[in-house]
């Protein structure tokens, strides 16, 4: 049988829980010797950092060859057939030269 709790009529001061057969109050753990979650952050203390990354793939002999060129302004290109990764290639190289966010680094150093 369930026991029905009565209904409150009016406002009653807070009472503390009751304590449970060991006594006191529950204990809270604590977590001691836990490594943190926070990673140190990746870039060398210098200031730089990743820009632009060319991904190369060429297995061996009688494989296609497949390039991306991907770049923090928005450029992300890729190739696929030894011609057009070598294209790729060099271009690549000519927009690490004149990519807006290089030249924002330029202007600070100097």
């Amino acid at each position: 049988m369930k026991s029905h709790t009565p209904a409150i009529t009016g406002p009653r001061p807070a009472e503390p829980a009751p304590t449970r057969a060991g006594g006191g109050a529950p204990k809270v753990a604590a977590r001691q010797g836990v490594p943190s979650a926070v990673r140190p952050d990746p870039r060398p203390a210098d200031g730089r950092w990743i820009v632009a990354t060319l991904h190369i793939v060429a297995p061996g002999r009688g494989t296609i060859p497949t390039a991306t060129s991907r770049c923090a302004c928005g450029r992300d290109r890729s190739a696929v057939g030894q011609r057009r990764v070598l294209e790729l290639i060099a271009d690549h190289t000519t927009h690490r030269t004149a990519c807006p966010l290089r030249a924002d680094d330029r202007s600070a150093a100097a």
